[in-house]
């Protein structure tokens, strides 16, 4: 078996695969592919927590970074991985790595919807103001995506910021009105969201939006 096909074979959770030549060679653990991936970023990706598991103990550090920035944790709350995310916490990885792109794994589990996901990383601390290379924030992503769950559970988190503005100027209400998104404006506009904030072009978030959706704002408004 090549060293690409054990990152491959990581990827599939083939446990046992993985085991016999980890116990062939120790040193396959701390070994990157290309990217800069070792093992453990392949198995967290997969989402196979024993595997995970079995490669901590066996001496894989539990953050490493890629070419990216992105540790197993990351990546793992990017595909929606729960059990291998709650494994690396418990491991004290750290819930608040930023990416090239200055992204944490709150803002991937936000951005595609892993709803416990967002609830686990929320309860370890996670930041939830915390912006990327654009000024969005995980809630931009959420409202902007139409994540309705997500955008619920960010709301309830006592330090939110509604109305941080991203590098457009625009405030995750700009976002989401733009995208016609009715259930999150609602919510937004009914938690306490601005709506007189001008982004870069000089629109507020009414201007954004469709008809329906602007009557809509001004019912909630009354």
């Amino acid at each position: 078996m090549s060293i690409g096909s054990v990152f491959e074979t990581a990827y599939k959770g083939d446990f046992n695969q993985v085991k016999v030549k980890v116990d062939e060679d120790l040193v396959l653990i701390r070994t990157p592919d290309t990217n800069g991936r070792l093992l453990i970023h392949w198995a967290a990706l997969g989402g196979n927590a024993s595997l995970v598991e079995f490669l901590v103990d066996n001496g894989s550090p539990v953050d490493p970074q890629d070419d990216t920035y992105s540790t197993p944790l990351v990546l793992a709350a990017s595909a929606g991985r729960y059990e291998v995310v709650r494994y690396l916490l418990s491991k004290n990885a750290d819930v608040n790595q930023k990416t090239t792109r200055r992204q944490t794994a709150l803002h991937y589990a936000c951005s595609k919807g892993h709803k416990d996901v967002v609830k686990l990383l929320i309860n370890c601390d996670a930041l939830v103001n915390e912006i990327d290379i654009l000024g969005a924030t995980p809630l931009h992503r959420a409202a902007a995506q139409g994540r309705t769950e997500i955008v619920e559970i960010l709301l309830k988190t006592p330090q939110i910021k509604l109305n941080l503005c991203d590098s457009t100027g625009s405030t995750p209400l700009h976002l989401a009105c733009e995208e016609d998104r009715k259930t999150v404006v609602t919510m937004l506009v009914e938690a306490g969201a601005v709506m007189d904030i001008k982004n870069k072009e000089n629109k507020t978030p009414l201007d954004l939006c469709s008809t329906s959706l602007r009557t809509l704002i001004l019912k909630l408004k009354e």
